[in-house]
């Protein structure tokens, strides 16, 4: 076969005299041999010879090809499942994807981060990125439930970018290795699932490839091998410029998922030792702050919009997701849930997404460790593997990781994927473990070899090394890589085909019941729609809503945080809200919320589901509601015609709670509970309160306003089924002790407050004689007398 074209050599000029050879590749035997080489440079190459030549130019347009059409062939199964089962008609699999959408569409109306048009910031959304590039298809004409035809396209052009950088990962094992990661990466029903489901796991494999990008061009910068530079550091200031773009990148990865602070770290610390290995510790810890300074001002930045906005330094999320958010569970308790799921994520994963019998899903870790054994891709499998353990650690804080299909932890389950395609490819190389740092398939050392070599070398070949035995090795090797691949998708298949028929019925439900639902909630012109973390009803509606949960938010009243204490301190937030605002329907699971639809709703109709797999119930109830027992502000019953109010504590009402240093026994005590009972005025209405239960010999404290005329009174008010003693103090100074009695009722007690007090005193209520629960709380004066007038007169 004739040399490689790739070889610069021009073909012979008129005359049939060929050009001089350069001395460099001048082959051995002479002048004679010299000549008989110059004519076979001089016949035209072969078909061979000009793809050879042309491969550098053609791989990344063919392998793009390739990869988008692996892309479009897992998007087309799933999709097409769901079209199947919803008639052509575009839904979802999930009802989370419609929040994204509900952010997305008041972003486009003007309303960026509200989930629901008038409600004010609201920090529910753990993706700050995606509902702004889901706003643009809605701006540019995917409306109603074409939005989830562009989140489509988002997914599948994210993926093809996920895929397309992820490539750049297995080159240091060949230009061939590559070819493996589509279809490595895109094995996994359950990530496939997520990945096109419409929520932002897809779009978060896009952003995170783009950080990985320009980490890489940091590291490549500083003079690694196969860098730009041919192994030349760059001047400081294309470095600094570099590091900030990483920086910027790390940021934006931070804003479309949180969890993704531990992607930022690894990715800096990764390009920062590369920095230093060319340019000393002084340049490396410059590297890691440029990469890591704007991820952090963007953390800090939210926090800091959180606290001015909502009054809470966390996001909405956090605090009704993690158990160390849960005022009532010890630290052991705490920690043996986070135990426990993280159990859970591992082995959910392993022995069930991974395969459908076990031991076989292990092969996905096992291969995703071969990489660590290999000095060309350990240092790269370092920062994958770090990303994978990190990620998984974080989300095992969440305790909803265990529901819909595990999409928390499928962006770990995607470079995981990586690694094992990783692994894979070293298993298949030929010279994967004999070569230092993949250089043998570098261009600038394939320029200097021999003709023969180097067309072996660029078509992604290594020349053998040992001879027969390597060659057996070798040969064996790739065996053991078929046949695991092989073992490891047939045990795949099932779970594979579950999950493309589990996505089409899961998007069938959704549309069955919550986009049926809102549609009925808009032909009923409600006001507004109570809701409990729901999507669809208020996309499909156009209604503006109000979240039981808390994720939706409304203005600066803690929901999220009320959702965590009970749900008596979330009525205590709706009473806070002016009755005009307030929800005139609910669409709620009524097996979620006790005895809520029954004292505060009316039925009006209910949807159904059939072949329910997703839905978090049989049927969604849509109620009128009234709200009629709310009374907030109300008096004490038992306030004399001379008293007024100088202080009140509306226990379980979280804004009252705060106001007045509130603090009641933790853990394990101070649970919420609320009642709606008649109206002791006898007004006929009944009149809700909620409160906290106090165990006897524990104590709660709050910091009140002392009367500011001589003595007066303190009265509480409970719902007593057993007498009580509470033991009350004013700054450890004693006051007496309250006697409650049992009776059916609202119930007020009281005692004298002394004069003396400052202007505000702490005070602690102590049960000495069995529990009580504490309602309300009123510090009560002697009005002052009006003023004596003269009587008119000349």
């Amino acid at each position: 076969m004739s040399p490689s074209s790739a070889d610069p050599v021009s073909s012979a000029p008129p005359g049939g005299v060929a050009p001089p050879s350069r001395p460099s590749s001048d082959p051995p035997g002479g002048a004679e041999a010299a000549s008989r080489d110059a004519g076979r440079l001089a016949t035209p190459p072969g078909w061979l010879d000009r793809l050879v030549a042309a491969w550098p130019r053609v791989d990344p347009v063919l392998f793009a090809a390739y990869a988008g059409a692996c892309v479009l062939y897992a998007a087309v199964a799933f999709y097409g499942a769901m079209h199947q089962q919803t008639g052509g008609m575009w839904s979802a699999p999930l009802d989370d994807v419609f929040i994204h959408f509900d952010y997305a569409r008041a972003t486009a109306r003007g309303y960026p981060f509200e989930w629901s048009e008038g409600n004010g910031f609201s920090s529910g959304n753990t993706s700050l990125s995606y509902p702004f590039v889901l706003a643009l298809g809605y701006l540019i004409g995917f409306r109603g439930l074409l939005l989830m035809q562009w989140a489509a396209i988002v997914a599948c052009a994210s993926t093809l970018g996920f895929l397309l950088v992820g490539a750049r990962l297995l080159e240091p094992i060949g230009r061939w290795a590559k070819y493996l990661l589509p279809p490595v990466a895109l094995c996994i029903g359950a990530l496939d699932w997520s990945l096109f489901s419409g929520m932002e796991n897809a779009f978060h494999l896009g952003v995170w490839a783009l950080a990985t990008l320009a980490a890489l061009s940091v590291v490549r910068a500083a003079g690694a091998p196969g860098g730009a530079g041919d192994g030349a550091a760059a001047p400081p200031r294309r470095l600094a410029r570099l590091g900030w773009l990483a920086g910027l990148a790390g940021a934006l990865l931070y804003a479309t998922r949180p969890e993704s602070v531990v992607c930022v770290a690894a990715l800096g610390v990764y390009a920062a030792v590369a920095v230093g290995r060319a340019y000393g510790a002084r340049a490396a810890i410059a590297t890691l702050l440029r990469t890591s300074v704007p991820g952090a001002i963007a953390c800090v930045a939210q926090a800091v919009a959180n606290r001015a906005l909502t009054g809470e330094w966390s996001a909405s999320g956090a605090i009704a997701k993690l158990a160390l958010n849960n005022p009532y569970m010890t630290s052991e308790e705490k920690w043996d849930t986070y135990e426990s799921l993280v159990t859970y994520v591992i082995a959910r994963n392993t022995s069930h997404h991974f395969s459908d019998a076990l031991p076989w899903g292990w092969l996905v870790p096992a291969l995703a460790l071969v990489p660590l054994a290999s000095r060309r891709t350990r240092g790269i499998a370092v920062v994958l593997w770090v990303q994978v353990v990190g990620w998984l650690a974080l989300v095992a804080l969440n305790g909803q990781v265990r529901w819909q299909n595990e999409r928390y932890t499928m962006p770990a389950v995607a470079w995981l994927l990586v690694l094992a395609a990783m692994g894979l490819a070293l298993l298949v190389a030929r010279a994967a473990w004999t070569a230092r740092d993949g250089a043998g398939d570098r261009p600038e050392r394939r320029a200097g070899a021999p003709a023969g070599l180097r067309a072996r070398l660029a078509a992604g070949g290594v020349v053998a090394v040992g001879g027969v035995a390597v060659s057996g090795l070798w040969v064996a090797r790739v065996a053991l890589a078929l046949a695991l691949a092989a073992v490891f998708w047939v045990h795949q298949l099932p779970r594979m085909r579950d999950q493309i028929w589990f996505f089409g019925r899961a998007s069938r439900n959704i549309r069955d019941q919550h986009l049926v639902a809102g549609k009925v909630l808009a032909q009923l012109d409600v006001r507004r729609v109570l809701v409990g973390d729901a999507g669809a009803l208020l996309y499909a509606s156009d209604r503006p809503g109000l979240d039981l949960i808390g994720l939706g938010g409304y203005h600066d009243l803690p929901f999220a945080r009320a959702g965590v204490h009970g749900l008596g301190a979330s009525l205590e937030l709706i009473e806070r809200i002016p009755p005009g605002d307030r929800p005139d329907a609910m669409a709620i699971y009524p097996g979620w919320w006790g005895e809520l639809p029954a004292i505060f709703g009316k039925q009006i109709v209910s949807v159904p589901v059939v072949g329910n797999v997703i839905c978090g119930g049989a049927e969604k109830v849509i109620y009128r509601a009234d709200w009629s027992p709310f009374a907030h502000g109300e008096t004490p019953v038992s306030m004399r015609a001379d008293e007024q109010v100088v202080d009140e504590l509306d226990v379980a009402d979280l804004v009252s709670e705060r106001e007045h240093g509130y603090s009641f026994p933790r853990p394990q005590a101070g649970f919420v509970t609320f009642s709606v009972l008649p109206d002791p005025r006898g007004s006929g209405r009944d009149r809700f309160d909620a409160g906290r239960v106090i165990p006897g010999g524990r104590s709660e404290t709050a910091r009140l306003r002392a009367p500011r005329r001589g003595p007066g009174r303190l009265v509480v008010r409970t719902a007593a089924t057993r007498p009580a003693a509470i033991r009350a103090t004013a700054d450890g100074r004693e006051l007496g002790t309250i006697a409650v009695r049992a009776r059916d009722g609202w119930t007020e007690a009281s005692i004298d407050l002394p004069e003396g007090l400052p202007e505000t005193f702490t005070l602690t209520l102590t049960p000495v004689e069995g529990e009580w629960i504490d309602h309300h709380v009123w510090v009560l004066e002697r009005a002052a007398r009006p003023e004596a007038r003269p009587l008119a007169g000349p």
